[in-house]
């Protein structure tokens, strides 16, 4: 028959257990008073002393018993340190060299627990959920009086080491990924500001609808040199310039020249129809906005591209007189708000694509995340934040609604360039050659 026994009747028996479990358990009543957590980290302790002791006898051998084989040695304990959740903890640490004495044989249990990509994971996700970097140490869980005494990397400066290294490997990971493997079908570019610094970040969208933070760069202002620059960086990493892409822009200038520069004239670029119609309501008094939005509206729902383009056309001319500057705000690129209709794309996939709402939302991801940073100080900090609020928001991304015409509109991008860059076959041979080497 089983008898519970509780543990402090256990430690009392004192001719029952040897003195160092006896010593054991003392410790795990005191941290038992502290609740749950703190009695299982003790053990969790415990259990971790014992493993390293363990392998020690593994690789050396039993203490006290003569080997002319063996190939290490003991070499006594020294102070260590294991992760343990959000903190470092510090921990007695046995050691082995080699036989000759001329290196030490590492431990791998210790070097697995002793391993601070957890701390970095931890340090990064409650940074990225809004806690700074002085009330840090009141997230952590409650482990232990002894434990929470003797915890290391919890201070203010040390969270801080923590995130920037791990933002550092993040964005070097987001600006190293290969891109050669990828089928895209679209590529959304936009531009945020960040208390002075600019970055312009660019968004994938493949075949699958599947949604892929690309990269990002940064500069002084939203200009074609910097678009130039992360868009040169996503061909050098393997992005195929002759695959069919369909890019979508918010409307900047300096973005469709950069894509001109990099892919050419005859890629399609659709401008976003919300920023054009605020575009367009900006120059229009209170009293006149519904109705142009209206029409604007109805205009950009129309299937049949000559059609909406024909509406386009005559509310410009109607707006000519009264608000000239609405009408040429309209007239600024309004064929390429009819990119997505003139390629034949309708239902959701068009509500997706006439807008840069999916690169819109990775944005303001970044900015959630970065909303208690009080002092910005460099580009550097700039790029780390935002790329690390690219990956997060990666971590939400959803397939595109109507993702599956994506693929059909990849194969229509690509043979029309294909035949745009054909020379005519009535020219001569030589228009012919000389259109080839242009």
């Amino acid at each position: 028959m089983k008898c519970n026994v509780s543990v402090a009747e256990a430690i009392n028996d004192e001719a029952v257990l040897p003195e160092r479990v006896q010593e054991a358990l003392g410790q795990l009543v005191g941290a038992a008073k502290e609740g749950l957590l703190a009695l299982s980290v003790e053990v969790g302790l415990g259990v971790l002393r014992e493993l390293l002791e363990q392998e020690v006898d593994e690789v050396v051998g039993p203490m006290g018993r003569w080997n002319r084989d063996r190939t290490a040695v003991r070499h006594g304990h020294e102070d260590g340190e294991v992760t343990l959740g959000g903190r470092r903890v510090p921990v007695k640490r046995p050691r082995a060299r080699a036989a000759d004495g001329e290196s030490e044989v590492p431990l791998e249990t210790y070097e697995h627990f002793a391993d601070r990509d957890q701390l970095e994971d931890i340090v990064l996700e409650r940074m990225l959920a809004g806690v700074s970097t002085r009330h840090y140490r009141r997230t952590q869980e409650p482990v232990g009086e002894q434990v929470e005494t003797d915890e290391r990397s919890t201070s203010k400066s040390a969270v801080s080491r923590t995130f920037v290294h791990r933002t550092r490997q993040q964005l070097w990971n987001l600006m190293s990924r290969p891109l050669s493997d990828l089928r895209l079908a679209v590529l959304m570019l936009d531009g945020i500001e960040l208390h002075g610094y600019t970055n312009i970040v660019a968004l994938g969208i493949t075949t699958e609808g599947d949604k892929l933070a690309l990269g990002l760069w940064d500069g002084s202002t939203e200009n074609a040199a910097v678009a130039s620059a992360l868009l040169a960086d996503l061909v050098d990493r393997g992005l195929d310039v002759e695959q069919g892409l369909l890019f979508v822009i918010d409307g900047s200038k300096a973005l469709r020249k950069a894509i001109r520069q990099v892919f050419g004239n005859d890629v399609p670029v659709q401008r976003c129809v919300q920023h054009k119609q605020q575009n367009v309501l900006d120059h229009l008094p209170e009293r006149d906005r519904e109705p142009v939005k209206a029409r604007l509206r109805r205009a950009w729902a129309e299937t049949n591209h000559d059609r909406a383009l024909e509406q386009l056309t005559a509310l410009a001319l109607e707006l000519d007189r009264a608000h000239p500057g609405a009408a040429a705000s309209l007239r600024e690129g309004m064929e390429e708000t009819l990119t997505v209709t003139r390629l034949g794309i309708t239902g959701k996939l068009k509500l997706t694509l006439q807008s840069t709402n999916p690169c819109e939302s990775m944005i303001s991801t970044v900015r959630v995340i970065q909303r208690n940073v009080k002092r910005w100080t460099s580009g550097d900090m700039c790029l780390r934040w935002t790329a690390a609020g690219m990956l997060e928001a990666e971590t939400r991304f959803r397939k595109v609604e109507g993702y599956r015409g994506l693929a059909g509109l990849a194969v229509k991008i690509e043979h029309d360039l294909l035949r745009n860059r054909q020379p005519d076959s009535h020219t001569s041979t030589e228009e012919n050659m000389a259109a080839l080497t242009m």
